[in-house]
């Protein structure tokens, strides 16, 4: 279809750091202070404005307040994950976060502070910024390390493994530019995945034009979810997937409202609901989705009433991060002391970031392929992260990566290792199928909400629908393979299907193994609607000769885990 000739290049490195975002930038600055050779990191777009904090962000959400320790914040998140996390994850994640923060304001970043210049706290857990520059800020981070080169707007499609000293290590990736004819081939010595999680695997909030209005960073594919896994990684815990609650259309933030303004949430009769089902993450979704199932919607958050004062600092606030919702309020002429905000349930995601999807790693954050290494929103086990854990697990991944090269010492590979260019080349000379990425993007889409568990069927699945989900999920990876691509922009879009479509797949099984409903509404099981302590365990998968086997493994005790035989 294209008449795209591509040009393969060869690039040597000690470490490739995959992904551009908050984890990666913060690991490829350790890494550069550290002094551990070459140090290259890739990212699809431009790592100044990238991944989830690409717009900024005003409030850092992990944050130990005076009064407190970390293992109040693993306390936290373990009664939040209905205690299926990781504690040795969450604790050495946690004692970080001050460290993190201060560090940032070093950096630049603007932290508000009272009279007597403490941090301004939103809770104990939170700290109020203005961060629409934190992203520049880590670049700018990552821009002064003379050991570390970065490479923009390309996209890393497969990990690369060999056989080295009776084990199988990672020993590079490959990918393309998404502007010029190229491949990359990277050989390095170890692999740092700061990829971000999965948007876009369900049909979204706001369908056709729209669609992109979310809640995750759309341009957020499960691209490291799917390179690890087809590389032979473990994955534990999708099937705790991430479902928000937002303000109606405008998908933007309610713990704003929530906790800056302390506003209940209720029903269309005024009834305050959140306190009949709880008010855990999952608790708040749930009791929304159940009251309108009831009949009893919509539901909102209560700011009807608040002091003019508050309401201009809403205004101001959501114009920061999210302009669409102080828009909807300036545009209706009735702002929140008129009237209550309507709140809905995104669709599902999956993301480490707050949930404990991702890779199966130890405390280190090391995979279980040697030389492979995960933080941020792709690594498991350590939910309620957002900016600050992720920048603490890019530290302590960064740190790892320097005790394994020391350990396991450098070992040349030979150049010509592998070659993608093919596969790649495929797509250009595709005939046209009547397929579009855009068509197929659109039937998984529709796949995932009608079968597994989507808005359409209020996040509930069952046996019956999930093996449906399973069976045209398959094919639809069949008709990916054959997309017809005209230029890279294309090929960087069919890619990304392909990304989600595996996603997919781990997905639904990690849904179908878990015969429980630990979480209401991020894994409604309506074939097993009660929580089973059976299933006090982490549901772990892998891909062995084509076929994902599911792995059931204990709770992690102790501060300190490393990998085992199954």
């Amino acid at each position: 279809m294209g008449d795209v000739k591509l040009v393969t290049k060869t690039i040597r490195t000690d470490v490739l750091i995959i992904g551009g975002g908050t984890a990666g930038c913060y690991a490829a600055i350790r890494l550069g202070e550290a002094s551990v050779g070459r140090i290259l990191l890739v990212e699809k777009a431009n790592i100044r404005r990238s991944g989830c904090l690409a717009a900024g962000v005003n409030a850092l959400n992990a944050y130990i307040s005076k009064g407190h320790v970390p293992r109040d914040y693993v306390e936290y998140a373990r009664t939040d994950g209905e205690g299926i996390v990781r504690e040795d994850l969450l604790l050495t994640m946690s004692e970080r976060l001050n460290h993190v923060t201060e560090d940032l304001e070093k950096r630049g970043l603007v932290i508000l502070k009272d009279e007597k210049g403490e941090y301004v706290t939103r809770g104990w857990r939170n700290v109020k910024i203005n961060g629409e520059n934190i992203k520049p800020l880590l670049a700018e981070g990552v821009e002064a390390q003379k050991k570390v080169e970065v490479l923009n707007h390309v996209n890393i499609t497969d990990l690369k493994t060999k056989e080295v000293d009776g084990e199988k290590r990672v020993i590079g990736a490959v990918g393309f530019s998404v502007r010029e004819p190229y491949v990359y081939e990277i050989q390095a010595e170890a692999v740092l995945m700061a990829t971000g999680g999965a948007a876009g695997l369900y049909r979204p909030n706001n369908p056709g034009f729209s669609r992109h209005k979310m809640w995750y960073s759309p341009f957020n594919t499960g691209a490291g979810f799917a390179m690890g896994f087809e590389a032979g990684a473990e994955m534990t815990t999708f099937e705790n997937r991430f479902v928000a609650l937002r303000c109606k259309d405008t998908i933007a933030p309610t713990g704003t409202i929530a906790q800056g303004v302390g506003a209940k949430q209720v029903n269309a009769r005024g009834e305050v609901y959140e306190t009949t089902y709880g008010i855990t993450t999952p608790q708040r979704i749930y009791g929304t989705v159940e009251e309108n199932r009831k009949g009893n919607g919509p539901c909102y958050l209560d700011t009807k009433g608040i002091t003019k004062t508050a309401e201009e600092d809403l205004l101001k606030a959501y114009l920061n991060m999210a302009p669409a919702q102080t828009l909807k309020w300036i545009e209706s002429g009735k702002g929140p002391s008129d009237e209550g905000v309507e709140i809905e349930g995104t669709e599902p995601y999956v993301v480490g970031g707050h949930t404990a999807s991702g890779f199966w790693v130890d405390t280190n954050r090391m995979t279980t392929i040697p030389g492979l290494f995960a933080a941020g929103d792709v690594a498991g086990g350590s939910p309620q992260k957002y900016v600050t854990g992720a920048l603490a697990e890019g530290e302590i991944a960064a740190e790892s990566i320097v005790r394994y090269l020391r350990e396991k010492g450098r070992k040349k590979v030979a150049a010509d290792f592998f070659s993608q260019e093919k596969a790649y080349a495929r797509h250009f000379a595709a005939e046209d199928s009547g397929y579009t990425w855009q068509d197929l993007e659109e039937a998984m889409q529709k796949v995932m909400d009608e079968y597994a568990g989507g808005i359409a069927t209020d996040y509930r699945y069952n046996e019956s629908r999930l093996a449906l989900a399973k069976e045209k999920i398959r094919g639809l990876q069949e008709l990916i393979r054959e997309a017809p691509a005209g230029d890279m922009f294309d090929l960087l879009h069919i890619y990304e299907v392909r990304e989600r479509l595996t996603v997919c797949r781990i997905l639904i099984e990690h849904l179908l193994a878990r015969k429980e409903t630990r979480w209401h509404i991020f894994g409604e099981n309506a074939d097993h609607p009660k929580k089973s302590e059976e299933f006090e365990i982490y549901v772990n998968s892998r891909l062995e000769k084509g076929k994902i086997q599911i792995l059931r493994r204990p709770l992690v005790k102790g501060e300190s885990y490393e990998h085992q035989d199954p």
